[in-house]
């Protein structure tokens, strides 16, 4: 019975590492429409968003089917609570994805690349969005609380971004609508960064029982 419930946990493991491939896919081609000024990447992003959406009903169907038909220990209990939890962020990832791209079409007609380093945060939260995931995959606590520490980073790019627009709206160096859809951009790129860390802390609380420094289960009691 436990050699096929640790299958199953595999399977799981296995999927979300594909959910977040998904995931760091439509930031990637969101950020490409944006520097690369290039719309085009419309249609494969809303496509990435679907798929996103297919992979979250997959992997709740495996947590359920390891909740009803095995009989996990406390641990294993943490673990797929925890991988519910972060489908649910990994989905609004997607969603924010496509938000970025609804705003993208009338963005890339002005120049901004040599102004506005939005694709800095881009990269930043790709990067925290795969670390998130690894380290539920292997257990890694340190990788876990790093990229919450992370999320200082990005807060402070999202910052830098704000004040590169408003100089470049004070200079008249981009129409001002632009600037203010390219800043909800960078405001989407935040929130991602955002569902970044409560993955990591749904990891953490997998691994220690304790999520952002309480337990859940002695406050249900």
């Amino acid at each position: 019975m436990r050699t096929q419930f640790d299958k199953q946990l595999e399977t799981l493991h296995v999927e979300l590492i594909k959910m977040g491939s998904l995931c760091e896919e439509a930031i990637s081609l969101a950020a490409k429409m944006l520097t690369d000024m290039d719309p085009s990447f419309s249609d494969k992003i809303h496509e990435t968003e679907t798929e996103v959406d297919r992979k979250e009903r997959e992997i709740e169907n495996i947590c359920m089917r390891l909740l009803l038909r095995q009989q996990p220990v406390a641990k294993d209990l943490r673990n797929i609570s925890a991988a519910l939890k972060m489908i649910s962020d990994m989905e609004r990832i997607g969603d924010q994805a496509a938000d970025i791209a609804e705003l993208a079409p009338y963005i890339v007609k002005f120049s901004f690349q040599s102004k506005v380093h939005i694709g800095d945060m881009a990269r930043a939260t790709v990067n925290m969005v795969t670390d998130s995931v690894e380290a539920f995959v292997k257990a890694d606590l340190a990788l876990a609380r790093r990229v919450m520490s992370d999320d200082d980073r990005v807060d402070a790019l999202f910052d830098q971004v704000k004040n590169e627009l408003l100089e470049v709206i004070y200079q008249k160096d981009m129409d001002a609508r632009a600037a203010l859809d390219l800043l909800m951009a960078a405001k989407y790129f935040e929130r991602i960064g955002d569902h970044a860390v409560n993955i990591a802390e749904w990891v953490e609380y997998s691994i220690t029982g304790i999520h952002n420094g309480t337990d859940p289960q002695a406050e249900l009691g």
